[in-house]
């Protein structure tokens, strides 16, 4: 498994954001879906970062800078036919060891509460993640789950 910086203009990428997009909306109220598409993560305050084999796909996630101490977890994915790898635990790695290295304090995330979330939120709960009250302008909402990590 390689970890690649970048890669929103590949269509594999695209696709697999799009799946992200459709199955989060699909499981919450439109108001309280906060996934980004493809364009709106190629932003400077944004890190994305891509998992290949190869030239296989494996998975996908970003950091987004909220201020000079406090980043963001968005666009964790992992391909359907990678999933239970181990995928999503490395990523997740990858993008807290990023948050430390550019000295930030804490690291959040806004997920869902709905079963197809359950996965997620196990893995959040094992990286050390707490529940936290909203952040970064999102509503509080049944729907959604706020968590951080000091670091």
């Amino acid at each position: 498994m390689e970890l690649r910086a970048g890669g929103l203009s590949d269509p594999r990428v695209q696709a697999l954001i799009a799946h992200h997009l459709a199955e989060a909306r699909g499981a919450t109220p439109v108001d309280n879906a906060h996934a980004m598409g493809a364009a709106a993560l190629d932003r400077p305050d944004i890190s994305f970062w891509a998992m290949w084999e190869g030239e296989e796909l494996l998975g996908i996630g970003a950091l987004r800078r909220l201020d000079a101490d406090h980043a963001e977890v968005k666009s964790m994915r992992t391909a359907a036919a990678h999933l239970r790898r181990g995928v999503a635990r490395a990523i997740l790695a990858h993008l807290i060891a990023l948050a430390r290295a550019e000295g930030l304090a804490r690291v959040s995330l806004e997920t869902g509460t709905a079963p197809m979330f359950d996965a997620a939120n196990r893995m959040y709960e094992a990286a050390g993640f707490v529940d936290c009250r909203p952040f970064g302008g999102y509503p509080p909402s049944r729907h959604n789950r706020f968590m951080t990590l000091a670091l």
